[in-house]
């Protein structure tokens, strides 16, 4: 009897080719695509590394089926309809969201992660003119 769960066990993903794009010299091109880009490439993963890179979907997915086995069809639309409008909370575009009606929902709120602690405002990487953002966002620039 299949309740429609995805499944736990790790799957391997493997890329169908190792091939990195080159430049006019049939050299890849590094300075243009990045080092990242070559590893990404070249490197076989292990599978249980895209397994933790998709555990927070993969639980989302698994909790929405449980809820809709027990609940039915309403309670996970319900939900998602919240986190839809919740996602879809704007700022100005030089200003970074807080997420904290997102974070209150999912139940990350609860949590600290590295994210909480490295990502923190102080350490930004984005800087601009808050006119020069807003007028690029609105196509005048």
């Amino acid at each position: 009897m299949s309740f429609g769960l995805p499944s736990i066990k790790a799957k391997p993903q493997h890329a169908a080719e190792y091939g990195m794009p080159e430049g006019e010299y049939g050299v890849p091109e590094l300075l243009k695509t990045g080092l990242s880009s070559a590893r990404d490439a070249l490197d076989n993963v292990h599978p249980l590394a895209q397994s933790e890179l998709n555990y927070r979907q993969n639980t989302d997915k698994m909790n929405m089926q449980v809820l809709r086995n027990i609940q039915g069809l309403h309670a996970p639309l319900k939900i998602a309809m919240e986190l839809k409008a919740a996602r879809k909370i704007g700022h100005l575009p030089f200003l970074k969201s807080s997420n904290v009606m997102l974070e209150s929902l999912t139940g990350r709120d609860l949590e600290i992660s590295p994210e909480d602690v490295f990502n923190t405002g102080e350490f930004a990487e984005v800087a601009g003119q808050p006119h020069a953002v807003i007028e690029k966002s609105l196509g005048i620039l």
